[in-house]
């Protein structure tokens, strides 16, 4: 015998639309901003999956021209595919880039340069998580190599760009976690103490504050702004190495409190989209945001001298001179880091990537 509650499908309805109502006041819902970018070109890095894919798929609907630089060029052509499919903009292009590597970062840098009449909106995304001991192409610990210093180059790399393309914006993903990060400026790339992955990755996106701060110092009076934002708790690959639904307990118990508060990729991808489009944003610079919402960081990210110090650190291991211009005469070979430890094995496989343009 079937049974019947009173209200039925009404009540399914009121249902559905308290929690879309809920799931937007905790995700922080969607950019408020109709603004279009047509005619303005945004670089995007790991614009293959998750955030990144879902913050190019946004802005190539609203008519910008993207750049995805990812480091899996086939699986960066697909998304490429399927956004240009989705928003029936024809100008979104996929680009190689191995933010583990100097050298690929200093080849897409110039691959821009050399391709892109301009650079409007630069949106550091790509990052990795919580992952096991392991060392970039260049020593660099993985966390902090790819998460702030491959990002450090490339925005250096790319400033006379965003200069020329003035008002330009430079948006930095870091994450709740810099409120428990620290700055080991004696061992920045976990060379003498007992790995931590969880204080690695604390420290990368602390980092990313810090250096969103300097660079937004150095840049006043250029037009060019650059804010940090923390995207929320976002269900994407980022945490596949955090093992938070390899349990059963885990998977039945937490599941469904996880589900009311973590956000798709397309919500995640809000913020992004808000600091790279909203006219709010209009020469706001060295701010962080949580979601939408301007927030005051962890007060170690308030540490001028720290962030200073990490920029001339940062400098010295990637080969850039102590101003933070690129020292473009200086082959990417020559970049060490001073008694790391053995190169990690360098990727194969990886088929050039085309221009970044037609």
């Amino acid at each position: 015998m079937s049974s019947t509650r009173p209200g039925g499908d009404a009540d399914d309805v009121m249902a559905l639309k308290c929690d879309s109502s809920h799931r937007n006041y905790v995700t922080g819902g969607r950019c408020p901003s109709k603004a279009t970018i047509n005619g303005k070109t945004v670089v995007v890095t790991g614009a293959n999956t998750g955030i990144g894919k879902e913050t190019a798929r946004e802005l190539a609907r609203r008519g910008g021209r993207i750049i995805m630089g990812c480091r899996d060029l086939e699986k960066c052509e697909a998304a490429a595919k399927d956004i240009r499919g989705s928003t029936l903009n024809p100008n979104v292009y996929a680009c190689h880039l191995d933010l583990a590597s100097v050298k690929s970062v200093r080849e897409f840098a110039e691959r821009i340069k050399q391709a892109e009449q301009r650079v409007d909106v630069l949106i550091n995304n790509a990052g990795v998580m919580r992952c096991p001991a392991g060392k970039t192409e260049d020593s660099f610990d993985m966390q902090f190599g790819v998460n702030h210093l491959g990002h450090f180059l490339l925005t250096n790399l790319l400033l006379d760009k965003l200069k020329e393309s003035a008002p330009s914006r430079v948006i930095n993903l870091s994450s709740l976690a810099h409120i428990v990060g620290k700055i080991d400026f004696e061992d920045l790339n976990w060379e003498k103490k007992k790995f931590d992955t969880k204080q690695a990755y604390c420290q990368s996106k602390l980092a990313n504050v810090l250096f969103t701060r300097e660079l937004a110092k150095r840049l006043q009076g250029t037009g060019v702004t650059a804010n940090a934002v923390h995207p929320g708790v976002v269900a994407t690959e980022l945490g596949r190495h955090t093992g938070l639904h390899q349990s059963q307990f885990s998977s039945s118990v937490l599941s469904p409190f996880f589900s009311m508060l973590v956000k798709s990729p397309e919500l995640g991808a809000q913020s992004s989209v808000y600091l790279a489009v909203s006219e709010e944003m209009e020469g706001v610079t060295g701010r962080y945001y949580d979601v939408m919402t301007e927030k005051e960081p962890a007060p170690q990210a308030l540490d001028e001298e720290a962030a200073r110090r990490l920029w001339e650190a940062s400098s010295g291991l990637l080969g850039l001179e102590e101003r933070g211009q690129p020292v473009t005469s200086k082959p990417p070979t020559e970049v060490q880091s001073k008694g790391a430890q053995t190169v990690q094995e360098q990727r194969h496989g990886q088929r050039p990537a085309p221009a970044a343009g037609p």
